[in-house]
């Protein structure tokens, strides 16, 4: 099977798909906020990969395990949405929710674009590639909408474009492996148990003899943080297999715009006209991309 034939979908998307991506957004800015919000945001992704864990184990006992094409796939998505776990922790640390949110989630569309389109072949009309192109500028404003970074600005910008570098990889790897797995509840089971086992272990390592106080932080918030993730990408694996890996991957970034108004109503983040008008920009794009 050539990269082009596993890249292409049995539709191209509809109103179920964009209604599933968009429920899959409004779940990951939520899970995203809780990440923020926490004062060990170590501990907290290490509870939400030991709520990855025990949500997969029993996935794994009904559905089917993928078909041997797709492990290959599932072990590079371990490691990169691994290494993106903790990218948002370096991310958070270091800026605002509403800059590295929304520069780390807008970098991805644009480049699983470019993969998309120059190496899988995947066609797109010209208004959705504009659609593309008008989310992504858009993304990018409400990222810089306080102006160009400073000097001490420029840890958190680089970890937010490297977190987005991860997502775009990933988003890759799962669409292309998700469709040649056959299953796509196997799928998410193996690589959400490899990403919780991988979190554990790291953290683990970064802590040692402190690794137990873990368990003191705020362990309702972790879990439930764990399970919002999980089922926020599931949905959009499954999407993935009705969809255009573009369409998808830009669709799925909307959940900026929700992250936006949480950076603005809970953390008490300026928003701003500029803001509003890249939102609207992003809106404008998004349409494009789901009517074109």
């Amino acid at each position: 099977m050539t990269l082009a034939m596993a890249a292409a979908p049995s539709a191209t998307g509809g109103a179920v798909v964009l209604a599933v991506v968009l429920g899959s957004a409004l779940l990951h800015a939520s899970w995203n906020a809780l990440t923020h919000s926490a004062r060990d945001r170590v501990a907290t992704i290490t509870l939400m990969g030991l709520a990855s864990i025990g949500c997969a184990l029993p996935l794994l006992l009904l559905a089917s395990a993928p078909a041997r094409a797709a492990w290959p796939f599932i072990a590079a998505s371990i490691v990169l949405e691994t290494a993106y776990s903790y990218g948002l922790v370096l991310a958070y640390r270091y800026g605002d929710f509403s800059r590295t949110y929304p520069l780390a989630r807008g970098t991805s569309p644009l480049l699983v674009a470019l993969f998309a389109t120059l190496v899988l072949g995947q066609r797109a009309s010209w208004a959705q590639l504009f659609g593309v192109a008008v989310v992504c500028a858009g993304l990018l404003v409400l990222s810089f909408a306080e102006g160009l970074p400073r000097r001490e600005d420029l840890a958190a910008v680089c970890a937010a474009v490297a977190t987005g570098c991860t997502i775009a990889a990933y988003t890759i790897v799962d669409g292309l492996g998700v469709r040649r797995s056959g299953s796509v509840l196997g799928y998410v089971g193996w690589t959400f148990l490899g990403q919780g086992i991988g979190v554990v272990l790291i953290a683990a390592a970064l802590r040692r003899g402190r690794f137990p106080r873990i368990f003191h932080a705020d362990v309702r918030r972790g879990l439930l943080g764990g399970v919002v993730a999980m089922t926020a990408y599931s949905l959009v694996l499954w999407a993935q297999t009705r969809g255009t890996l573009a369409g998808v991957a830009t669709l799925r970034e909307t959940s900026i715009l929700i992250g936006c108004v949480i950076g603005t109503v809970l953390f008490r983040e300026r928003f701003g006209g500029t803001r509003l008008l890249a939102s609207l920009g992003v809106v404008t794009g998004i349409l494009l991309i789901a009517h074109a």
